[in-house]
């Protein structure tokens, strides 16, 4: 069977990670130190056990016609990446970094059962958001917030619910922005 198949995209599993694969619903089962998680793929993939090996194919699990065909090529990828996201998730705990700039500007975090983050950021009112409860946060010297969890998708979609609080403006470069994030000041108008 492993001949029939063109493979162009190879994942490898570390040691440390359980993969177990069941054909006939097309779920790969992956457990790792910290967490298990589970895919259902749209295409066929060869799991060689031993070796601890996934290839991914472009066969698909139902007939489609020859136009659906070339999108398989797209699908292929995507699933090689979502299996190598998955990876990590299990192995590792994501965090996404976050920085206010601003005088004045300061977020709280207050441990309770609502597990609600306070933000002062220049408005008249303090604003308030509620981190889901898979997720853990923290702050740093007021200015500086770490959401962490086991999910990618869910950490960088709060991150940015959370950015979208107080964009960075590109006069003054205030906001609140990513760890990394370098804003390019625009010039302001001459007297």
């Amino acid at each position: 069977m492993h001949q029939n198949i063109q493979n162009k995209y190879v994942v490898k599993i570390p040691s440390d990670i359980i993969a177990i694969y069941c054909e006939q619903k097309n779920l790969l089962i992956l457990k790792g130190p910290l967490e298990q998680k589970s895919i259902i793929t749209k295409v066929k993939i060869v799991f060689l056990a031993n070796k601890k090996i996934i290839d991914i194919s472009l066969i698909p699990f139902f007939l489609c016609s020859n136009d659906k065909k070339s999108t398989f090529k797209a699908i292929q990828g995507t699933t090689a990446a979502l299996i190598k996201q998955l990876v990590i998730e299990v192995s590792s705990i994501l965090n996404q970094k976050l920085k206010l700039i601003g005088v004045g500007y300061r977020v709280f975090n207050v441990e309770s059962v609502y597990n609600l983050l306070f933000f002062k950021l220049g408005f008249s009112h303090i604003l308030y958001f509620k981190i889901a409860k898979n997720l853990k946060n923290f702050c740093l010297k007021t200015i500086k917030l770490f959401v962490c969890g086991y999910s990618y998708a869910s950490i960088t979609n709060v991150g940015a619910l959370i950015r979208g609080l107080k964009k960075p403006e590109p006069y003054k470069g205030k906001g609140i922005l990513y760890d990394r994030e370098k804003i390019v000041l625009k010039k302001g108008k001459k007297v």
